[in-house]
């Protein structure tokens, strides 16, 4: 059985209306808490109500809920998926700057825990609930590369799926002009946290080429 569950972060428009009409389980937060704590109530609400796999996706377009079931297949053999726009073209319709931060922030994880990954920041990802729970709480800066450091140094098999995301054509983007100048500062900061929280072990990871916000559950 599949369920969605779409996490309400303190928001002053419909979200949670909409997400209810539509037959979502919506948690709500009165007040804004961050990107991080979002995560966690929907892992929690996941993991409570006796879910195996956990898929979390933006609410902002960019992710594709027609991915979901390349995701779901490759998580069979994993124990968290990743879905990268670096395994397809999409990449390209970013900034070079963005680009190049990802592709150094990416390479410096690789080359410290030999984690195989092409998209470090992605926050399209599938979990089993179980490998879920020996990662500690996500963080609300640069919480996609603090998890990922964490997994690996824990031995977790990570897996990418390819999954094009498009630059997002509407809404407010969180990267200010201050962000992008305190951005390699806190990378190196949720690494670093990365390292700490996890244990000396190398994590197993595979890159899938050419295959193809709410948190879907399935048992």
């Amino acid at each position: 059985m599949d369920k969605v569950f779409v996490v309400d972060d303190g928001s002053s428009d419909r979200t949670a209306v909409l997400a209810q009409e539509g037959g979502a389980e919506v948690i709500r937060h009165p007040v804004r808490r961050g990107v991080g704590a979002a995560l966690q109530s929907g892992y929690r609400a996941a993991t409570a109500q006796g879910f195996d796999v956990v898929v979390q996706l933006d609410a902002d377009g960019q992710h594709d809920p027609r991915y979901i079931p390349a995701m779901l297949d490759c998580v069979r053999d994993a124990d968290m998926v990743i879905g990268s726009r670096f395994l397809n073209e999409s990449h390209a319709e970013y900034s070079l700057v963005r680009r190049a931060g990802i592709w150094f922030f990416t390479w410096v994880v690789n080359r410290l825990t030999s984690a195989g990954v092409t998209d470090i920041t992605s926050g399209y990802r599938a979990f089993r609930a179980a490998s879920l729970g020996r990662l500690t709480h996500a963080p609300d800066g640069h919480w996609a590369v603090e998890q990922t450091v964490e997994a690996a140094r824990k031995g977790l098999v990570i897996r990418e799926v390819s999954v094009p995301m498009p630059v997002r054509r509407s809404g407010k983007s969180q990267f200010t002009l201050r962000r992008y100048a305190l951005y390699p500062f806190r990378m190196i900061g949720a690494i670093a946290r990365g390292m700490q929280s996890g244990e000396r072990r190398p994590a197993k990871a595979a890159g899938i080429p050419g295959r193809g916000a709410g948190t879907p559950a399935r048992r």
